[in-house]
């Protein structure tokens, strides 16, 4: 016997008929012998209806009433998942973030876990009950409000309740049968990837995957949850933890755990894992600031505090003739104009000559930890991104990872190319996409 999380994000829970669906992968795992603990998101576009709601009645509605509306969608998906187990045979128990012991942060639409208190689950789970909570929600430490855990909050709960209760295994369903080496609708030669290290998953989240978030990647290593990707569409809901198609994210570490030995044929570090794109980012090029020490200090200062999480962030030599230099940086496009604003307060202190925005651009970045030992990753890239005639806009490199801007009319073929550059292309169509989604 396991002790197994599962979340089922919306496009899992969208409807009846899907709910009905996930009840019954839900029973055979309980069946099975495991005890389950469901994590579940709002069903399909319920969100994103909800903000319109909100958006129809207030222009800049309150942080703590908006929690209060958009918690509603998670709360629907678990009533209405209990009561499907309960049509087929065993009780199920539902709770909301709070109920369950989510302690969070009082930053609403954004709050960040601080401790799980999970008494109550586990109680319902020695009583025999299937658990079920609502996922991308909790309540604040200091004012005992509802809140929310902004995006990728479905994910990091269902991690957060796994470390809290020391689960054997927490699995993510989706919509796909796992982590591909690029996404599938771009590239459908793309690979299914058996195991893959938490460190490049971080990588590969945090630069345009949507498979998962980065948040529950970084939950899930800081306290080893033993993670795992998997389609609610599959038809293999027998309960057999080791069944189906999935993508096992596990640690690099010595000592492996028993997931990682059961993958260790698969892990024999591929120079590049996969290849993760990103339309949504925005490029700011400051121009003509005067070189002299402080200025940048003061350029990103104003940025902070505006709130701005930047990505790339390059600087132009200083210009002989001028004693200007330029700094680009991008940015998510949604945080864009805040960062203009913040830019023009501080036009006078600075005494830079202008400002250019550019939101058409995207980001490829190609992920693999064989790349530490491998020379001549970049070369290859680049190479065949200068074939295709994809001009490169900024650079940006980790340990594991490089990542290239181009314009974002280039940004599908530069995936394609560089997937079958670095022979990553499947002889045959690996990927379903269930739902059309991706989570």
């Amino acid at each position: 016997m396991a002790l197994v999380v599962q979340k089922y994000g919306g496009s899992s829970v969208a409807d009846p008929q899907s709910v009905k669906r996930v009840a019954g992968r839900v029973v055979a795992a309980r069946e099975a012998g495991h005890d389950v603990v469901v994590v579940v998101s709002a069903m399909g576009d319920t969100t994103d209806e909800l903000l319109d709601l909100a958006d129809q009645i207030s222009t800049g509605p309150n942080g703590r009433e908006l929690d209060m509306l958009l918690t509603a969608g998670e709360r629907i998906s678990m009533a209405l998942l209990a009561m499907a187990v309960a049509e087929l045979g065993h009780h199920a128990t539902s709770f909301t973030g709070s109920q369950a012991g989510l302690i969070t942060d009082a930053a609403h639409g954004r709050a960040r876990i601080v401790d799980v208190v999970p008494a109550r689950l586990r109680a319902a789970l020695d009583a025999g009950s299937v658990v079920i909570v609502a996922g991308f929600q909790g309540i604040a430490q200091d004012t005992q409000d509802v809140t929310t855990l902004g995006r990728g909050g479905s994910d990091t709960t269902a991690v957060a309740l796994a470390a809290a209760l020391g689960a054997d295994l927490c699995e993510i369903y989706t919509d796909v049968d796992g982590v591909f080496t690029a996404d599938p609708r771009i590239v459908p030669a793309a690979r299914l990837i058996p195991a893959v290290r938490y460190d490049e998953m971080l990588e590969l989240a945090a630069h345009g995957a949507k498979i998962l978030h980065s948040r529950c990647v970084e939950y899930a290593k800081r306290y080893r949850v033993p993670l795992r990707v998997r389609s609610s569409f599959a038809d293999d809901a027998t309960g057999d933890l080791t069944a189906g198609r999935r993508t096992d994210i596990i640690a690099d570490t010595s000592g492996p755990t028993d997931t990682e030995r059961a993958t260790e044929t698969a892990m024999e570090d591929p120079i590049i894992s996969g290849i993760a794109h990103d339309r949504s980012q925005a490029k700011i090029t400051i121009v003509g600031i005067p070189d002299k020490t402080g200025a940048a200090a003061t350029v990103f200062t104003a940025l902070a505090e505006a709130g701005c999480d930047l990505d790339m962030i390059v600087q132009n030599v200083s210009a002989e003739a001028t004693g200007c230099t330029d700094i680009s940086f991008t940015l998510s496009t949604a945080a864009a104009p805040a960062a203009l604003r913040a830019l023009q307060e501080i036009e006078d202190r600075i005494g830079y000559l202008g400002l250019r925005h550019d939101d058409r651009i995207g980001k490829l970045s190609v992920v693999g930890a064989g790349m530490r030992s491998h020379p001549g990753v970049s070369a290859t890239l680049f190479a065949a991104l200068a074939e295709t005639g994809v001009n490169i806009q900024m650079i940006s490199t980790s340990e594991i990872r490089i990542s290239v801007v181009v314009h974002v009319e280039d940004l599908e073929s530069a995936v394609a190319v560089a997937h079958t550059a670095f022979g990553l292309d499947s002889e045959h169509v690996e990927a379903v996409v269930y739902a059309g989604t991706g989570r």
